[in-house]
């Protein structure tokens, strides 16, 4: 068996901010979001991509609950939970959605 030696070296992450599959827009656009099957509350979203939002809510929404996000002139959108931190959370869309059209 012949065997090579392979020199490799992985670079750390420069900024852990900046692990996002999708570049985010900075919004405030008022929304509703809820728990499948709820009312859900009001709420503003700070930031979107085609992949996920970061939004402000008084409902109490925990890691892993699905939800819906509701933009004004919109179709629905269901999204996954993956932080939450006081009134904000930030949630992952279920698919992909576009934001042609979406006023700030």
């Amino acid at each position: 068996m012949n065997f090579r030696m392979i020199k490799a070296r992985i670079e750390e992450a420069r900024d852990t901010s900046d692990r996002r599959r999708a570049s985010r827009r900075l919004v405030d656009l008022g929304a509703r979001v809820r728990e499948l099957g709820t009312e859900g509350f009001e709420a503003k979203v700070l930031n979107i991509s085609e992949t996920g939002f970061m939004a402000e809510a008084d409902g109490d929404f925990e890691v892993g609950t699905r939800i819906w996000l509701i933009l004004p002139g919109r179709e629905r959108a269901n999204a996954l939970i993956r932080w939450t931190a006081g009134r904000k959370l930030g949630a992952e869309f279920a698919e992909p959605i576009s934001l042609e059209g979406l006023q700030n």
